[in-house]
């Protein structure tokens, strides 16, 4: 599914990016939680050396408005501006009210509309894509898509192939509509979503113990076909080529498949924006974390173009593109 150009372009103007303040080594890990593993073993296997857990009683709604707040201020733009808020997260606060609206609440947002996404790792791309359509539909003018996750919660710290890869975290980012002929070529060029979920359970949280399960080989193997495809389709979709894209800003969950897909599009290391080391797996908060930190230190400049692509449990994936 691809969403289609219009008169109107969403241009992302803010972004934002929200930690929690424990950070856990995996040394630290292992001794914590009693686990037969080592920061050599963790590090050579996905390139992770840390994660950042939530506090008790810091929910994903807390997170998310923080990482909200930092990229209204940095896109300069009052709350009372904003009238759509889209949370991607697979850990909500509860079934209901969404995520969303409460992050809304916590925001003193009082117009438009809230709601969640629930597309696990993939989830920002997905909620990014909604977005786009609804700005360009004229269904909104000023929206925020975070993606919030507490993901530290669903694991089994007795699993060392799972609890070694996932961290909390929030990530967001402010999307304006612009008419086209003023947007100078910025925004959101196109976005490409996918699922297959005749492979659901190789990547999935269990019913019964309401734990993360994950058959590493097939998800990676997985990773890596239907990222480099999705990728193409992005591409192609814009009459555009590999050489053309000056960042990619993947979902990150193992280095091993964010230096693949570097590869694949003959980027350098230096213009692949990589957290994983320092935050693990955050989920749906992982590309936004990653375009805060970006354009924050000034790597991420105006006009540049940045692919973004991501897949998770459903199985989703999906890719997007963006001039900044």
């Amino acid at each position: 599914m691809t969403s289609s150009a219009s008169d109107i372009r969403s241009v992302i103007v803010g972004t934002g990016g929200y930690l929690p303040a424990e950070v856990l080594d995996n040394d630290a890990v292992a001794q914590r939680y009693g686990l037969d593993t080592s920061d050599e073993w963790i590090v050579e296997r996905t390139g992770i050396r840390q994660r950042h857990l939530a506090a008790a009683g810091e929910t994903t709604g807390d997170m998310g408005a923080a990482a909200a707040r930092e990229a209204l201020a940095q896109a300069g733009i009052d709350v009372s501006e904003v009238d759509a808020i889209i949370v991607a997260t697979a850990t909500p606060d509860s079934a209901f009210p969404s995520t969303a609206a409460r992050v809304q609440a916590k925001l003193g947002v009082t117009r438009g509309f809230a709601f969640d996404i629930s597309a696990a790792c993939t989830g920002f791309v997905y909620a990014l894509s909604v977005a786009d359509s609804m700005l360009r539909a004229g269904q909104a003018r000023c929206a925020l898509v975070i993606g919030s996750e507490v993901f530290t919660r669903l694991l089994d710290w007795t699993d060392r192939s799972t609890c070694v890869l996932f961290g909390d975290g929030a990530g967001a980012v402010v999307m304006r509509a612009v008419p086209t002929d003023t947007a100078e070529g910025r925004g959101v060029l196109s976005c490409h979503l996918h699922a297959d979920g005749t492979h659901g359970d190789i990547l999935s949280v269990d019913p019964a113990s309401r734990m993360v399960r994950m058959t590493g080989r097939e998800v990676f193997r997985h990773a890596v076909s239907k990222l480099a495809s999705v990728v193409d389709e992005a591409l192609a979709a814009n009459g555009l080529d590999k050489a053309d894209v000056s960042w990619l800003v993947p979902h990150q969950a193992n280095q091993r498949i964010i230096d693949a897909m570097g590869r694949k599009l003959g980027l350098p290391p230096e213009r692949v924006v990589t957290t994983v080391g320092r935050h693990a797996n955050t989920s749906a908060a992982s590309i936004p974390l990653a375009l805060a930190e970006a354009t924050r230190d000034g790597r991420i400049k105006p006009g540049e173009l940045v692919l973004m692509e991501a897949i998770g449990g459903g199985l989703t994936w999906g890719a997007a593109l963006a001039r900044f």
